[in-house]
C-alpha cells in the first residue's frame, strides 16, 4: 500500500514555474550552503583560526558531524510533513511556534545587517566605492532578484553562480600558499586545545537559527514534499552540507598556512588579513570577490527564510504570500539602514553566530518531538539513528551553549 503523509498540500507559488524535485532540491542545496557562507562565516573561521591555529580543525570537524545530523533531521521533518517548522512547532505545543518564529526571524534580520554590510565591503575592496553606498547597491541587487519573474529560480541559479566564484578565489589562495596538511589533520582528530565557544558559534553560522531551515522551506516553496521525496532530501542536504564543509576546510587551510608562518591577522578583519597576506593587494582584491559573492548569498538565504517564517497559511492567497515583495523589501531596507546609520563590526558577526548556535538545539528538540507525534506525521516512522542523533546533538550545543556563555563579552 502507498504511504500517504496527513499533512495539507503546499501550494507552489505562483512565481516559480514547475521543475523536477531534484532540481528544487539543489536549489535547496545551495541556498542553505551559501546562507551559511557569508560573511560572518569568513569572519568566525579567520578569527578562530588565528586564535587557536590547528586546534580549529577539530571543531570544524565537529561541526561537519553535527551539520549531517541536524540537516538530514530537519529537512526529513519538514517535508514529511509538508509543513513549515512554525506550524509544526505550534503544533507540538499551542504558541510555541510564534516563539520560534520571533528567535528565528531576529537573528536572521541582525546577521543579515552584516550580510549587506559585508556586501558594500566587498565592493569597497574591489572598486573603491564607500561601504555605505557599496551596501545600498548590493541592497538593490538582493531585492531585483527577488521581485523578478520566477523569483526562486533566478535566487537559486544566482547563489549557485556565486557559489562557484567562492570556491574558485579560494583554490587560487590555497594554490600561492604553503599548506601544512599534516599539522592540520592530527590536531583535528587530536588537539590539544578544545573551545567550546567556537564550536558553538561555527555551528550556529552553519546550521544555527534561521540556516537550519532555509533548505526544508525551500523545498516546500517548490512543491516537493511527502515520504516519496525523502531520497531528494537526502540528496539535497548532504550535497549543501558537502559544499558548505568544503569552502570552510579551505578557508581554514588558508588561514592556517598564513597563522603558522608567523604572521597575526587583524583582528578587525581576520578574513582580509589571511589573503592579503597570502598573495598582498592582488589577493585583497580576490578577498573583496569572495566577501561581496558571500554577502550577497547570505543576504538572499537569510531574506527568504525569515520572511518564509512569518507564513502559517498553508494557502497560497495567505497575507505573506500576497505582501511577500514589500516584506522582502522592508527586511533588507531596514537592515541595510541599521548598517548605513550604525555599521557591523566583525565582533557583531561572531556573537550572532554563537546565539544562533544557541537557537539551534531549542529548534531542533521541537521537531524531534513533532518526528513521533502521529497527529502531526501520520503513520511515518522517523528512523531510530536520526532521533539519537538528533537529541545527542541537542544535549551537545546545549552543554556547549551554556559553557560558551561565560566567554561571549559583549
Amino acid at each position: 500500500m502507498k504511504e500517504t503523509s496527513q499533512s495539507t498540500p503546499t501550494p507552489t507559488p505562483v512565481t516559480e514555474k514547475k521543475r523536477s524535485p531534484f532540481s528544487v532540491a539543489m536549489g535547496a542545496a545551495f541556498m542553505m550552503a551559501m546562507a551559511a557562507v557569508g560573511p560572518g562565516f569568513l569572519t568566525q573561521t579567520a578569527a578562530f583560526t588565528g586564535q587557536m591555529g590547528a586546534n580549529f580543525g577539530f571543531a570544524i570537524l565537529l561541526c561537519i558531524i553535527a551539520d549531517i545530523v541536524v540537516q538530514l533531521n530537519i529537512w526529513r521533518i519538514i517535508i514529511v510533513s509538508g509543513k513549515r517548522a512554525q506550524v509544526l512547532a505550534n503544533e507540538v505545543i499551542p504558541g510555541l511556534g510564534y516563539v520560534l518564529t520571533a528567535l528565528i526571524f531576529i537573528g536572521g534580520f541582525f546577521f543579515n545587517i552584516g550580510n549587506i554590510g559585508g556586501a558594500g565591503l566587498g565592493l569597497n575592496v574591489l572598486f573603491g566605492i564607500d561601504p555605505k553606498n557599496g551596501a545600498l547597491i548590493a541592497a538593490a541587487a538582493a531585492i531585483t532578484v527577488f521581485v523578478v519573474k520566477n523569483a526562486m529560480t533566478v535566487v537559486d541559479r544566482t547563489v549557485q553562480c556565486l557559489a562557484v566564484i567562492k570556491i574558485m578565489v579560494l583554490i587560487y589562495i590555497l594554490s600561492v600558499t604553503t599548506v601544512p596538511v599534516a599539522t592540520a589533520i592530527s590536531h583535528t582528530f587530536m588537539p590539544t586545545q578544545i573551545n567550546f565557544y567556537s564550536i558553538v558559534t561555527i555551528v550556529g553560522g552553519t546550521v544555527g537559527g534561521y540556516i537550519s531551515f532555509s533548505g526544508g522551506h525551500r523545498l516546500l516553496e517548490g512543491g516537493v514534499k511527502g515520504k516519496e521525496n525523502i531520497k531528494y532530501v537526502n540528496e539535497g542536504a548532504l550535497t549543501g552540507i558537502g559544499v558548505a564543509s568544503v569552502i570552510r576546510i579551505m578557508l581554514f587551510l588558508a588561514g592556517l598556512a598564513v597563522v603558522v608562518t608567523g604572521h597575526t591577522l587583524n583582528p578587525a578583519n581576520p578574513a582580509a588579513s589571511i589573503f592579503q597576506i597570502a598573495a598582498g593587494n592582488f589577493g585583497y582584491k580576490f578577498f573583496g570577490l569572495l566577501l561581496l559573492a558571500a554577502g550577497m548569498t547570505s543576504t538572499l538565504g537569510s531574506t527568504f527564510t525569515s520572511i518564509s517564517f512569518l507564513n502559517y497559511s498553508q494557502n497560497k492567497e495567505s497575507w505573506v504570500n500576497k505582501y511577500r515583495s514589500a516584506l522582502i523589501i522592508t527586511f533588507i531596507l531596514a537592515s541595510t539602514l541599521i548598517f548605513y546609520f550604525v555599521g557591523s563590526p566583525a565582533k557583531v558577526l561572531i556573537i550572532v553566530g554563537a546565539l544562533n548556535g544557541m537557537i539551534l538545539p531549542i529548534a531542533l528538540a521541537i521537531l524531534l518531538v513533532a518526528a513521533v507525534k502521529k497527529n502531526i506525521m501520520g503513520d511515518y516512522k522517523h528512523p531510530k539513528w536520526l532521533l539519537a542523533t538528533g537529541w545527542i546533538v541537542v544535549i551537545f550545543m546545549a552543554y556547549a551553549a551554556i559553557q560558551s556563555l561565560t566567554t561571549i563579552k559583549l
